[in-house]
């Protein structure tokens, strides 16, 4: 797993809408939690969502029960200083997700977007599915991206896995049932382009 110095070292001297990750709108996330049909009322957790602009855009919808997990507290706190008094109704976890105690089958969604491609070991990625599995309830929803086949080997100077569709979801395994999956050209700050890919899936097991 990526170090917590590395991360907190990234925030501390770059812009948020300086990293290559970054949308101005998390549209393509938003799109798949308003595709589960859940109320606004629905318990989702960010992993990851330090900086990321989803919270804000989840809170501009009317979502109310929201979390945001990362390792990097410069991340959250950037977040929270862009978000200001609505960044109160924001529950924030500085975690390692590999090792955060989380409440067990309290959420009803799960995203990740670009936290899972960073776990370049079987075990970290054993311990995110485990996590994952015991967070989440029964029937609740999993919507996971990471970079695809043809995307970046490498980001922020870190190695990172690239999958597809079917490779992605097998790493987590029969007790999710893929529902959708689909493609995104992510524009970067910096005019490239990088692919992802997403996973979205209930947990039936």
């Amino acid at each position: 797993m990526q170090t917590k110095s590395h991360w907190e070292q990234v925030y501390s001297s770059k812009a948020t809408d300086a990293v290559s990750w970054f949308q101005e709108h998390a549209e393509h996330s938003l799109k798949l939690i308003q595709k589960t049909g859940l109320p606004l009322s629905a318990a989702i957790i960010d992993i990851g969502g330090g900086a990321s602009t989803l919270v804000d855009d989840l809170l501009a919808n009317g979502y109310r029960n929201l979390t945001v997990l990362d390792l990097s507290a410069a991340a959250m706190a950037a977040a929270a200083k862009r978000l200001g008094s609505r960044g109160l109704d924001v529950k924030w976890i500085e975690a390692d997700i590999t090792q955060a105690p989380l409440p067990t089958k309290t959420y009803d969604i799960w995203h990740d977007r670009a936290v899972f491609h960073f776990l370049t070991s079987e075990a970290e990625r054993q311990a995110y599915v485990a996590a994952v599995l015991d967070a989440v309830k029964l029937g609740g929803h999993v919507i996971v991206a990471t970079f695809a086949e043809d995307g970046p080997t490498q980001c922020s100077g870190l190695p990172v896995m690239r999958y597809n569709a079917t490779d992605l979801h097998s790493e987590f395994g029969t007790p999710f049932e893929l529902v959708h999956h689909d493609k995104e050209a992510h524009h970067t700050p910096f005019g490239t382009i990088q692919q992802f890919v997403y996973c979205y899936c209930r947990k039936v097991s």
